[in-house]
């Protein structure tokens, strides 16, 4: 089991924090999530359920048929409820089903059910559906929490504010979860992936990485504070066996350490990472400042705060912490598909802060954030109708109708589907 001098936490300060609420939101520790399950599994025993969600699940229907299996697997008969349900299969009936065979298997005072990875499911009206039906019927003695990189989407926001849900890791506290205070200053790494990607150690640039797959691995390691030795292995090297791919692991971490070392005066190697129970996380030898971990952050506190004027500073430090997508010259898959969710991270803030600027009278400035929002995601129909509105506001009739036709083409190319009814009424208002 991890210590809690690793960890920072306590179970008894998780029971404390998550009480009374039926939904756990671990938004900001994805990166943490083998340490957390670690520590709470030796803690919790059986009152822990474990289920990862996996690519094989692209539906709500595909997750439950994969949890009723594993879980006849592991406790036992699990799953009658979700069975018949998944016949007809309807998200709000799915989300009924799953809470009333939660109730026949939760047997202790307290049962956490920890779905993890939930980036993996679309996070549409289908699943705002399941989980409004699953938390309405949802034993008193069991709560869902969920782990994932990017959790904006409806319902959160409303169950947060009702007391359904909680969020955990969102406090201030950026090292709090690997670093000390230290008495001897250690050298500074300073590492901006928010566009090309580079990084500083000391104020000095590392120019030179000898050759790119130093510092893609090192870039890597900077977005994932802990890893297996496997998950590094199929990112790099799927293709090569065990021994091939450690050889060439451990040449390339040798390089990353000489480059960093490098460019601190003192005498000495400076390791980015350590190795520690299976996993590589970062040394105790440098201080981090990462980009990406400050944009995260100023996004997920703002999801939490607790006045508009809290919420509107936070949002706007992330809008101008995103200079640019993620390592715009890389084009691993690892990269891809972290540039995608950071597009989609910035996007929902620029929408955030334009409905906040909506909200107090600010038409010109919600246009534009919205606007802004549109080149992120501009298959968003709903922020296309809210800049349309704003328009017909301003007295812009024919911006506005231009809107629509931008809406309608993006429909078109990107979905092969129309406006909604409601787009087109609003369209068809505009000379009323």
């Amino acid at each position: 089991m991890y210590p809690t001098e690793t960890t920072r936490v306590s179970l008894a300060s998780f029971r404390e924090r998550s009480e009374g609420h039926k939904v756990i939101l671990l938004y900001p520790w994805n990166s943490y999530r083998n340490l957390f399950l670690s520590y709470y599994l030796t803690s919790m025993k059986e009152g822990l359920l474990y289920y990862r969600i996996t690519n094989e699940h692209m539906s709500i229907s595909d997750w439950m048929e994969g949890l009723v299996v594993e879980f006849n697997d592991v406790i036992g008969k699990f799953g009658d409820n979700l069975t018949k349900a998944l016949e007809d299969p309807k998200p709000a009936k799915l989300g009924e089903a799953l809470g009333k065979d939660l109730k026949g298997i939760a047997k202790h005072e307290r049962t956490i059910l920890f779905f993890d990875e939930l980036d993996r499911v679309p996070l549409d009206s289908d699943f705002e559906a399941f989980m409004n039906a699953l938390v309405k019927n949802l034993p008193a003695n069991v709560q869902i929490a969920f782990s994932a990189r990017l959790l904006t989407h409806s319902p959160w926001t409303e169950m947060i504010k009702s007391g359904i849900a909680v969020v955990l890791g969102t406090e201030h506290r950026r090292n709090d979860l690997m670093f000390v205070v230290e008495t001897t200053p250690k050298p500074q790494l300073e590492v901006y992936a928010l566009g090309r990607g580079y990084a500083l150690v000391n104020g000095q640039m590392i120019t030179n990485w000898d050759g790119a797959l130093p510092r893609n691995l090192f870039f890597y390691f900077m977005d994932h504070p802990l890893v297996t030795r496997d998950e590094i292995f199929t990112t790099f090297w799927p293709d090569l066996s065990v021994k091939e791919a450690t050889n060439v692991f451990h040449v390339t971490k040798r390089k990353i350490t000489e480059r960093v070392s490098m460019k601190v005066a003192l005498p000495g190697s400076y390791e980015l990472t350590q190795y520690n129970s299976g996993f590589y996380l970062p040394s105790d030898k440098l201080v981090r400042h990462y980009d990406v971990a400050d944009f995260q952050e100023a996004v997920e506190r703002a999801m939490v705060a607790k006045t508009q004027r809290e919420e509107s500073a936070l949002l706007l430090r992330a809008i101008d912490l995103y200079k640019a997508p993620f390592l715009q010259q890389i084009e691993m898959k690892w990269v891809q598909e972290r540039r995608e969710q950071l597009r989609q991270l910035y996007a929902q803030a620029l929408i955030s802060i334009g409905r906040i600027a909506e909200k107090d009278g600010k038409d010109q400035d919600a246009l534009s954030y919205f606007t802004r929002a549109l080149k992120e995601t501009a298959e968003r129909e709903d922020i296309h109708r809210s800049s349309m509105n704003l328009y017909i506001k301003m007295g812009m009739k024919d911006d506005a109708r231009r809107q629509y036709h931008k809406l309608e083409q993006v429909l078109h190319e990107r979905l092969g589907i129309n406006p909604s009814r409601e787009s087109r009424e609003l369209y068809e208002s505009i000379d009323r």
